[in-house]
């Protein structure tokens, strides 16, 4: 199969791409650079120079497939960074694959696209989406993943894959900010890190991609999980340890870590600060928050099973 990925010099795109190739799939993938189009080669991938506002047609002819990884993910930017990336973007996306003549169009969502602040205990996909959530992350890629299910009514086969907190090797950044942060004595817990939460393996997800090219109903979400439930603390005190780190036992509350995250962005934006606050509104609320997922659709309709426990995931950090 011929594909097109974007995001490929990423975390999620570059693993995904390295897996295909791997398979015996002939991968074009978007770049942005010199240094992304050596990256790319690197994973064996032809690189296409063009970005999300230049992507034309002909970039992606003969390309059955359409893998979408690219977005803006970043904690902080300017305040229309993830619009532009993630709602913008994902529209040219589709319209050029359409246009090109693509059949299928894989679009690597988020769970964060139904939060708006709230607990989730074993939700489902029946969740309504959080267009007008307050954390732009989360209202963008809900608005993004709306385009992507709206694609399907015209005949165009799309399918939505939401992990949570991806991790294991490659991870360029949930790893390196909590080596960061605990290096320079700010690490600090919320609630204790009591919020569970499920957990996506960079391996399932990349399991759950191959799946998706020939699985799946068009227009459809599927929450792509490893095996089980964790405690935020017990899962990231494990990744820290894989570096030879222990993280102190300081913990705020959720109400003062929700207030000092509104309150810094207002400060930073209100100064024009160009460095990221230490903390943000989302980031208080993904560490303080339960989210745990059910993945029972993505087993019956991807035939989708966990190819790595955390346990093994853990131990190969």
């Amino acid at each position: 199969m011929r594909i097109f990925v974007t995001g490929a010099s990423g975390f999620v795109g570059g693993a995904a791409t390295r897996a295909l190739i791997g398979a015996g799939h002939q991968v074009l993938a978007m770049s942005r650079s010199a240094k992304s189009d050596n990256l790319i080669r690197e994973l064996g991938a032809v690189p296409v120079r063009c970005d999300l506002e230049t992507i034309a047609p002909d970039d992606i002819e003969n390309c059955q497939t359409v893998l979408h990884c690219a977005a803006f993910v970043e904690a902080w930017g300017p305040k229309d960074a993830w619009h532009h990336a993630n709602v913008v973007g994902t529209r040219t996306m589709l319209d050029t694959a359409l246009t090109a003549g693509a059949s299928r169009f894989i679009h690597i969502g988020t769970e964060a696209a139904i939060c708006h602040g709230q607990d989730l205990h074993d939700a489902d996909e029946t969740v309504p989406l959080a267009p007008d959530s307050p954390y732009p992350y989360c209202a963008t890629k809900a608005q993004a993943e709306q385009l992507v299910i709206d694609a399907s009514r015209s005949g165009f086969a799309t399918i939505v894959l939401r992990p949570r907190f991806i991790w294991g090797p490659g991870d360029t950044t949930l790893l390196p900010a909590i080596e960061a942060m605990a290096g320079a004595g700010k690490w600090m817990w919320i609630n204790h890190g009591r919020a569970m939460t499920s957990t996506t393996h960079i391996d399932n997800l990349v399991h759950a991609i191959q799946l998706s090219l020939t699985e799946g109903r068009s227009g459809e979400a599927y929450f792509i999980l490893d095996d089980g439930v964790i405690a935020m603390k017990d899962m990231i005190t494990a990744m820290a340890k894989t570096r030879g780190l222990t993280l102190p036992e300081t913990s705020i509350p959720a109400w003062l870590a929700d207030g000092m995250g509104r309150t810094m962005e207002a400060v930073w934006r209100g100064l024009g600060l160009k460095s990221d606050p230490p903390l943000t509104a989302h980031a208080a609320m993904v560490m303080s928050r339960d989210c745990t997922l059910n993945g029972q659709k993505a087993a019956a309709e991807l035939n989708y099973q966990p190819v790595i426990t955390r346990a093994e995931g853990l131990a190969g950090l």
